[in-house]
């Protein structure tokens, strides 16, 4: 882009960032993620670091919230409540780290000149030595929390007033309503000299602070937020009584501290965590740590899982650790609060724009960001289906960069109303496949395009029809070499046969050089035919042809899957195998199951669980086509032998009939390990959480699934309760 086109970009982020803090911060409600409000902002930050000439007054970056809501008094801030810069990476947090040790060198001399430092202090001889060694900083981490930020003043130690955070400078006194929180003190605990002088404060800091609680004032700093219990239970208090459903707990929190009527805030059972005394530096404390521990024993609440950090490589295995396990947390957290430990250099660091150049808020992978469509791509899958891809402005979102994107076909592209060139959010959670969850079209600037629909295959050239009654495009040419390739990758894959050295670009290769056109010409191979192949060998070859003979004994469920019957995933191909094995107690070769399959009518199929009239009518035309009964007679022919399918055991199994959904990545097991041990014990697999769903188990980084287990109050298991479980 050049300077012209960088310059209305930065007007159509700050236009579209404002609207959206003016929907979340005043009126309570929310269009967007705050992950992909996050993604604008920083967008529009690095843009306005590379172009400073276009960086205006009233720019998001500039400013630190929105307006305060009218229904209550104004409070002014008294110092203001200052907003956080975001890091989202290691490298992000190592350039702050080197700009902060830049200033520091840079400005300590003459800070502490101004402050009229003794030329003996510790951090005089620190300034003077520091051409000869680097600055070592240390670091306090706490846990950022999904709430609102509040403002308590005591004054001789009673609570006053609370105040929201507002745009910084004015917030919303809402005392009463932050009275209900059993967490907040209406009255300072006075810590005696033995406390205070364990967490290292002298005389004269002792003597201020006793003071201050009896005969001054102390403004606390910190978190209103609402439990995920307490969401969860509330929900399922509302939904019976027909009440409208809480979106998420900080918008529950929001809704609670907004409440004119202090009784409906009580009701919502809120809590408050410590983040900092506004008025620290009043008492003179060495270190932030030190100032957390003095709140607690005000008697306030300081979450315990926070923690001091000697280094930076300290700080990314503090973030690292719980960002994989924030589930366990009682509420939600989206980051980690990284501070500046020494308080000294807090003055010395200062504050610029919106924020403290002493504090950066290093967030967890975002699920939801905002990021461009470059263009869009069609796919062919193994059953000949056209699917469209979107080509992205690499952007990170849930702990990977994303480059490809879904777009599931035209009927979501037109509901999306989704065209190239448009700034989009997309949504990647757990090991979910990203996709587009909507268009930004307020960014548009008239030269975005259209995506449109495709008369042919882009590979064979053949024509794209849409069946009547579905929503995909589809090649009409059944030996399309996509396909053929598409279905011999789905043969050799995990799920099916699981043949090791036998991934697409080998079974590309064997089409190619024609010594493969359909699955059953793979166990006709030798190690002649596949080592004048590209990167093989004597042993590559030698390897690849054992692995291959080693697959011929076929465990039935897996065959049924690995035939690529349009319809048919592994919960079916499990289905199909159990029934046809009650038609015939011992299954040793394909004849026996192609006469089964055609034997059995369509109404019977229908029969089945889960298989409904659709499903049925393509299993039963699929053992009828003369091209896959030749295939069976082929396969028959090379090798290949039905295994007995093994039964589940329905016999005083605790896991018979019950439902698991799986979501997040299993650090111990395979998600297909996982699943087939769950078959195996007589359990299902289903997709989906629903009310018939019995344990969802939740590995790392879990999706939406979890979410919905909390509302419909679904039992939610880590990977070690369901190994315990398992095994």
């Amino acid at each position: 882009m050049d300077k012209k086109e960088i310059k209305k970009r930065i007007k159509k982020l700050c236009d579209e960032i404002n609207h959206h803090r003016y929907l979340y911060h005043v009126l309570d409600r929310e269009e967007i993620s705050e992950g992909a409000l996050d993604s604008l902002k920083n967008e529009l930050f690095k843009l306005e670091q590379e172009y400073p000439e276009f960086i205006t007054p009233d720019s998001p970056t500039q400013r630190v919230e929105g307006r305060p809501l009218e229904k209550f008094e104004k409070v002014t801030h008294d110092p203001p409540m200052l907003s956080l810069f975001d890091a989202f990476s290691e490298q992000d947090m190592a350039d702050w780290e080197s700009r902060t040790k830049k200033i520091i060198n840079s400005k300590i001399p003459t800070s502490l000149k101004l402050r009229g430092t003794s030329a003996n202090s510790h951090f005089a001889k620190a300034a003077r030595g520091r051409q000869k060694s680097k600055i070592a900083l240390d670091y306090y981490c706490e846990l950022k929390f999904d709430g609102l930020a509040m403002s308590l003043r005591y004054e001789n130690g009673l609570f006053v007033r609370g105040a929201t955070r507002g745009d910084g400078k004015v917030g919303e006194d809402v005392t009463n309503n932050l009275k209900t929180i059993e967490s907040i003190p209406l009255r300072l605990r006075k810590p005696n000299e033995a406390e205070l002088k364990k967490i290292g404060l002298d005389s004269w800091q002792i003597n201020q602070l006793l003071n201050a609680v009896e005969n001054s004032e102390i403004v606390i700093r910190g978190e209103a937020l609402m439990a995920k219990k307490v969401f969860n239970g509330l929900n399922e208090k509302y939904k019976k009584e027909g009440k409208k459903l809480l979106a998420n707990p900080r918008n529950g929190a929001a809704g609670s501290i907004r409440q004119l009527n202090p009784k409906i805030a009580a009701e919502r059972k809120l809590d408050f965590y410590v983040y900092g005394i506004a008025n620290a530096t009043d008492f003179r404390f060495k270190t932030h740590e030190q100032e957390i521990k003095l709140a607690e024993l005000f008697g306030l609440k300081i979450l315990r899982d926070n923690k001091y950090c000697e280094s930076m490589d300290e700080v990314n295995r503090f973030h690292a650790h719980w960002e994989k396990n924030r589930e366990k947390l009682p509420m939600e957290v989206d980051g980690v609060v990284v501070k500046v430990n020494n308080l000294a250099l807090w003055p010395v660091l200062g504050i610029v724009g919106k924020g403290p150049r002493y504090a950066m808020a290093y967030k967890f992978a975002a699920e939801q960001v905002t990021t461009m469509l470059k263009s869009a791509v069609w796919q062919i899958g193994r059953t000949g289906i056209l699917t469209p891809i979107g080509i992205l402005e690499p952007v990170r979102v849930g702990g990977v960069t994303v480059s490809h994107v879904t777009l599931h076909n035209m009927d979501e592209i037109e509901r999306l109303d989704l065209r190239i060139g448009d700034t989009v959010i997309i949504e990647r959670a757990g090991d979910v496949i990203p996709k587009v969850i909507q268009v930004l079209p307020k960014m548009r600037e008239g030269k975005e395009q259209k995506i449109l629909s495709p008369e042919n295959c882009p590979i064979c050239g053949s024509p794209a029809e849409r069946a009547p009654g579905e929503v995909a495009l589809r090649c009409t040419n059944k030996d399309c070499y996509a396909v053929t390739l598409r279905r011999l990758s789905h043969w050799t894959s995990k799920a099916a046969m699981n043949i090791e050295g036998l991934g697409p670009k080998v079974v590309e290769q064997l089409v190619k050089e024609g010594l493969v056109s359909d699955a059953a010409d793979f166990y006709t191979l030798s190690e002649d035919d596949v080592k004048p192949l590209e990167r093989f060998a004597d042993k590559s070859a030698e390897n690849l042809v054992k692995a291959i003979n080693e697959k011929k004994e076929v465990d039935l469920a897996r065959f049924i899957y690995g035939l690529g019957i349009r319809h048919v995933g592994e919960e079916t191909a499990l289905l199909l195998a159990e029934r046809i094995t009650n038609y015939k107690l011992q299954i040793t070769n394909l004849l026996d199951v192609l006469k089964i399959f055609q034997s059995i009518k369509i109404k019977k199929l229908e029969e089945i669980e889960d298989i409904g009239p659709i499903v049925a009518k393509s299993i039963y035309e699929w053992f009828r086509d003369v091209k896959n009964v030749e295939l069976l007679r082929k396969f028959e022919k090379n090798g290949i032998i039905i295994t007995q399918h093994a039964t589940r055991n329905m016999q005083q199994n605790e896991f018979k009939g019950k439902t698991f959904v799986l979501t997040g990545t299993l650090d111990g097991l395979t998600r297909n390990d996982a699943k087939a041990k769950i078959r195996e014990l007589g359990g299902k697999i289903s997709s989906a959480v629903s009310k018939n769903t019995d344990f969802v188990v939740a590995g790392e980084n879990p999706g939406s699934k979890l979410d919905k287990a909390g509302e419909l109050r679904v039992r939610v298991i880590n990977e070690e309760e369901f190994v315990k479980l398992i095994f």
